[in-house]
């Protein structure tokens, strides 16, 4: 079970504000049997640069390391960056970078707006020139934005992944519509966004609950077949 997108190194961005809080949130994704963690702090182009924020990223996660090597039965945590779109990106040569560790796997997040022809393109030049396995965060989130679906369309069709928060499935009134964006995709990527241990808390287990129970213990596995191709394990 990979938690593909999370907020758990502390002091880098808004999740986690301590190691403490990341311990305690460890403990919570080991209690739910979670296998490895994929670590991915907000990436804002128009605010930093990516060497810098690797370098902040490198320095969080040895923190974090020094307090948590000392347990046992530790979650491998493997890094990489919820990177934000910005305008022109599908020719920016450093966003390989910021792909998961050992894979050429980036977690994408679109605006929170009505998504345009020119993000399509960019998108499209991830795929198609970067050669990159292009992972949209938490898809279930800009539904709402879209008044016209069609470039969501195109971009869905270019092969790119989807990745959806445990949570929603977990909220009654998002459930409906969560499940129906299971219909529309072959399967998905799962992560718990977690930021924190209080209204944004790892809850992985729960959410793959609930899809078990509504769309079939097979979807999980599909899932859970998928991020190992997606991480080199099958």
């Amino acid at each position: 079970m990979v938690d593909f997108h999370t907020h758990i190194l502390p002091g880098i961005d808004d999740g986690s504000q301590d190691v403490e809080t990341s311990l305690a949130m460890l403990t919570a994704e080991k209690d739910q049997q979670v296998d490895k963690i994929i670590a991915t702090p907000h990436f804002y182009a128009k605010q930093d640069s990516v060497q810098r924020f690797l370098n902040r990223r490198q320095e969080s996660y040895e923190k974090l390391m020094r307090a948590y090597g000392e347990q046992e039965d530790q979650i491998p945590i493997l890094l990489g960056a919820e990177v934000y779109y910005f305008e022109g990106m599908g020719n920016a040569s450093m966003i390989p970078k910021l792909c998961i560790e050992g894979t050429q796997a980036i977690l994408l997040e679109m605006p929170f707006r009505q998504w345009t022809s020119s993000m399509y393109e960019d998108v499209k030049k991830l795929v198609k020139t970067q050669k990159l396995t292009v992972i949209l965060a938490h898809l279930e989130r800009f539904v709402s934005f879209q008044h016209d679906m069609d470039t969501w369309n195109r971009i869905l069709k270019l092969g790119v992944l989807v990745q959806m928060n445990a949570g929603v499935f977990l909220d009654w009134k998002k459930r409906r519509q969560a499940l129906k964006l299971l219909k529309n995709v072959d399967t998905i990527l799962m992560g718990s966004d977690c930021h924190n241990l209080d209204t944004r808390k790892p809850n992985l287990a729960a959410g793959r609950d609930v899809i078990a129970s509504k769309a079939g213990r097979e979807y999980i596995t599909k899932s859970d077949e998928l991020a190992g191709e997606v991480l080199h394990e099958r």
